[in-house]
C-alpha cells in the first residue's frame, strides 16, 4: 500500500519541526549528563554494590551501565539525525531565495510602514541622488541593485549574507558530529548490529584469552575500538578487552605492545603522583621495533591507534606468607604465592582453595592517633584474597604487612568481609615487646590445650580455696569444670557463644547475675593461662601494665576469630613487586569528523550570533523643478538595539551627503 503524498508532507513536516529537534537535543543533553556522571561500562557488581540490587535492576533494564551504545540512545541519535536533516533540506530553498533576493521591488507603502526610515526632500536630481545612494551603500560594504521606474528609482542594498551561513554551519556540524562520534568513533553502532546479527556474542566467563570462542572476538582490521588492557611489566599484549555490559570482546592489535618499565612517583602521604611506561610496539610490517615513553596525558598515536597511560595495578607480585592455624597455631607453615593465583590447602579433612586477588604497596587510611584525632596515613603494603570453602562459599581478606599503631598500641591488622558490599571487619592481633605475634599464637595455643586448661584451672581453684580456707573437693571440682568448659566454650565461639549457653541454661531474671558470674571464672581461668604463656616465654616477676594491656587486646582478639571465618591467619613476611601498565587503545576513524563538525559548529554559532542580515532600501521620487524625495528604511534579522544606533549613524551619512551633494551643485552652477 502506498503512502499518499499528505502522509508524507505530514512526516516531513513532523521530522523538520524546530520542536521535535529541541526536544531530542534536550533527551540527548540530559542522557549525556547521566553517562557523565555514571562512570559507563564498568563490572556489574561493581553497580550491584553501589545502587543495592532493586536500583540495579532498573537502571540495568534502562541500559544506564553502556548508555551510548543501548537502543533507545541510538534510536534517539537516529530521529535528531533524521530530524536535522530534514529540517536543513525543508528550509534551503528559502535560504538560497532570501540570499538571492535584493528585494528591489518592494513597495514605497510598505517601506514607509517600517520602523526604521528617513524621509528627506532633495534639491538634487533623481540621478543625482540615486548616484549619492550607491555610493553611500557601497561604502558601507552593502550589495545593491536597483530598479529604476518612470516614477521612482530603488536601490536596495543587503550586507551580512554569512549570517545564513551560520544556519547551514550549524546544522550540518550537528550531522557531522552526530555521524562521526556516534557511528565511526568507536563503533557501537556496529557492535550492535553485528550482535542482533548473530554475529557477535560478549563472553562474560572469567577465562583465558586463549579460550575465548571466536564469536567474541574482533579482528585486527575493525575499523573503530576502544579498549583497554592490563600489561605486567616485562610482558607483551596483541590484545585488549572491549566491555560490553555485563560482559566483554577480545579486540586483536595489528601490533604487541610490551610493557618493559613502569615507574610511579608517590607524594610523601603515598598517593600517587604522576606514573609513565616504556613501551615497544613490535610491528610485524616494520623494519624494528619502536620504543617510546607514554604517561598520563601524553599518549602515543601509532598508525592512527592511539595508546594512553589510564591507570596501574599489579602484575602478579610474588609474595611469601605464613600461615597460622587458628586451632593450632604452633603448626604455622610458610608458603609462596602469586597475586591472582589459587591454591589448594587442606584443614581437618576440609577442603579450601586460597585465591590471592591483589597487593597493595601503598594504602591511604585514617588512622586515630595518641591524642584521639585521625589523620589520613600510609600504613604500607597489603595483600587481598578470598578463602572458599568445598561449597563454593568465600569470605574476602585484606592484610596489612606492617603494624598498625593506634592509640600507642601496636597491631596486625587483618579486615574481613563476606561480599563486597560490606565493610571490612577488623580483627586486631596485638604485638609482642618483640614486635611479633609469637605471645599472642603462644596464648591462643595454651587456651586451646585441654591439659594446661585444667591444670591452671585447678591450680587457680586450690590458690583461691587455701586462701578462703575452703576445704570442699565436690565444689573443687566444680569450679575446675567450669572453668574447662568455659575457657574452650570462649576459645571456639567467643563470647557470644558464653552468651548462648546463658540465655539457654538461665531465665531471663537470672541471666545477668549468671553473666557475671559465669565471666569471673572465665577471666579467671583466661588469666592463668596468660601467666602461663610469660612464664613460658622467660618473664619473670609480676607483669607490667603493657603485659596486662596485651593481655585485654588478645582477649579481645580471640573472641572475633569465631567470627573470622578462615580457618588460617595468613601474615605477609615478605613480597617482591610486579607492576601492571593500565593501558586504554583506541582507533578513532571519526575523530577528525568530529573535529571537523565542531570547527563547523563553531563558526556556525559565531555567524549567528555575531553577524546580522541587514537590508537598506532608498526609494528615490522625482518631483518638479529637478528635485527629488528620499525615503532610507531598513531591517535586522537580529540585535535590534545595535540596528537603532547604526541606522541613526546611517540617517547622519545620508544627510550630510546630500547636504555636500547640494552645495557642490550650487557651486558649479554658480561657476
Amino acid at each position: 500500500m502506498k503512502s499518499s503524498p499528505t502522509a508524507v508532507a505530514r512526516l516531513i513536516k513532523f521530522l523538520g519541526s524546530m520542536n521535535l529537534a529541541i526536544s531530542l537535543l534536550m533527551v540527548v543533553a540530559i542522557a549525556s549528563i547521566i553517562g557523565t556522571i555514571l562512570k559507563q561500562n564498568q563490572p556489574y557488581t561493581d553497580y550491584e554494590i553501589k545502587f543495592g540490587p532493586f536500583w540495579f535492576d532498573i537502571f540495568k533494564s534502562l541500559g544506564l551501565y553502556d548508555m551510548y551504545s543501548a537502543a533507545w540512545f541510538l534510536a534517539i541519535l537516529t530521529f535528531l539525525l533524521l530530524s536535522i536533516a530534514t529540517c536543513v533540506g525543508r528550509n534551503t530553498p528559502g535560504i538560497l531565495r532570501e540570499l538571492r533576493h535584493f528585494r528591489e521591488n518592494a513597495q514605497e507603502k510598505s517601506l514607509r510602514a517600517m520602523k526604521h526610515q528617513l524621509s528627506l526632500s532633495s534639491e538634487l536630481s533623481s540621478q543625482d541622488a540615486h548616484a549619492m545612494a550607491q555610493r553611500i551603500l557601497a561604502a558601507q560594504g552593502f550589495k545593491t541593485r536597483q530598479k529604476v521606474a518612470d516614477s521612482h528609482i530603488v536601490v536596495a542594498g543587503m550586507k551580512g549574507r554569512a549570517n545564513h551561513w551560520g544556519y547551514w554551519f550549524t546544522h550540518i556540524g550537528m550531522i557531522v558530529i552526530l555521524l562521526g562520534a556516534g557511528i565511526l568513533d568507536n563503533g557501537s553502532l556496529a557492535i550492535r548490529i553485528a550482535e542482533w546479527e548473530g554475529k557477535l556474542k560478549p563472553e562474560t566467563r572469567t577465562i583465558p584469552v586463549a579460550e575465548v570462542p571466536a564469536i567474541s572476538q574482533l579482528p585486527a582490521s575493525n575499523a573503530a575500538y576502544r579498549g583497554s588492557v592490563d600489561i605486567p611489566e616485562g610482558n607483551r599484549a596483541n590484545v585488549i578487552f572491549l566491555p560490553v555490559r555485563d560482559g566483554y570482546l577480545v579486540q586483536y592489535l595489528p601490533f604487541d605492545v610490551e610493557v618493559k618499565d613502569f615507574r610511579v612517583e608517590h607524594y610523601s602521604t603515598g598517593m600517587p603522583k604522576s606514573f609513565e611506561s616504556d613501551l615497544v610496539i613490535h610491528d610485524k610490517s616494520e623494519p624494528k621495533p619502536l620504543a617510546t615513553t607514554i604517561a598520563v596525558n601524553h599518549p602515543l598515536v601509532y598508525k592512527g591507534i592511539a595508546i594512553y597511560q589510564a591507570n596501574f595495578g599489579d602484575g602478579g607480585s610474588e609474595v611469601k606468607l605464613r600461615l597460622y592455624p587458628f586451632n593450632n597455631p604452633q603448626a604455622a607453615q610458610n608458603m609462596d604465592g602469586k597475586i591472582f593465583s589459587d591454591y589448594n590447602l587442606t584443614r581437618d579433612n576440609k577442603q579450601y582453595k586460597l585465591e590471592l586477588n591483589d597487593f597493595r604497596l601503598f594504602n591511604i587510611n585514617d588512622i586515630e592517633g595518641p591524642d584521639g584525632k585521625t589523620k589520613k596515613q600510609n600504613i604500607g603494603p597489603s595483600i587481598t584474597f578470598k578463602v572458599r570453602d568445598a561449597t563454593g562459599q568465600a569470605m574476602e581478606y585484606q592484610n596489612y604487612m606492617s603494624p598498625i599503631d593506634i592509640k600507642g598500641q601496636r597491631y596486625l591488622i587483618s579486615g574481613v568481609r563476606g561480599t563486597p558490599a560490606e565493610p571490612f571487619r577488623y580483627l586486631h592481633i596485638p604485638l609482642d615487646p618483640k614486635g611479633g605475634i609469637d605471645r599472642f599464637m603462644t596464648f591462643l595455643s595454651n587456651i586451646q590445650n585441654p591439659e594446661l586448661v585444667k591444670k591452671s584451672a585447678l591450680a587457680t581453684t586450690q590458690t583461691s580455696m587455701q586462701e578462703t580456707a575452703i576445704q570442699k573437693p565436690e565444689l573443687e571440682n566444680q569450679v575446675v569444670e567450669s572453668m574447662v568448659r568455659l575457657t574452650n566454650l570462649f576459645s571456639s565461639k567467643g563470647s557470644e557463644g558464653v552468651m548462648q549457653e546463658i540465655t539457654e541454661r538461665f531465665p531471663e531474671n537470672q541471666r545477668a547475675n549468671a553473666a557475671d558470674a559465669f565471666m569471673k571464672v572465665l577471666n579467671a581461668s583466661l588469666r592463668a593461662l596468660y601467666l602461663e604463656t610469660l612464664k613460658q616465654e622467660g618473664v619473670t616477676g609480676e607483669p607490667s601494665d603493657a603485659d596486662w594491656q596485651f593481655f585485654d587486646d588478645s582477649i579481645m582478639a580471640v573472641d572475633k576469630i569465631s567470627a573470622y571465618g578462615s580457618p588460617w591467619f595468613l601474615q605477609m613476611t615478605s613480597f617482591k613487586q610486579i607492576e601492571a601498565s593500565g593501558l586504554q587503545i583506541t582507533r578513532s576513524p571519526g575523530k577528525p569528523v568530529v573535529y571537523f563538525g565542531s570547527v563547523m559548529l563553531a563558526v556556525g554559532v559565531f555567524l549567528l550570533f555575531y553577524v546580522a542580515h541587514r537590508r537598506i532600501w532608498v526609494w528615490i521620487t522625482p518631483r518638479e523643478n529637478n528635485r527629488s524625495e528620499v525615503v532610507v528604511t531598513g531591517s535586522s534579522n537580529r540585535n535590534q538595539p545595535e540596528f537603532d544606533s547604526y541606522f541613526n549613524k546611517l540617517q547622519g551619512i545620508f544627510q550630510q551627503a546630500m547636504a555636500q551633494e547640494v552645495n557642490h551643485v550650487r557651486s558649479t552652477a554658480s561657476d
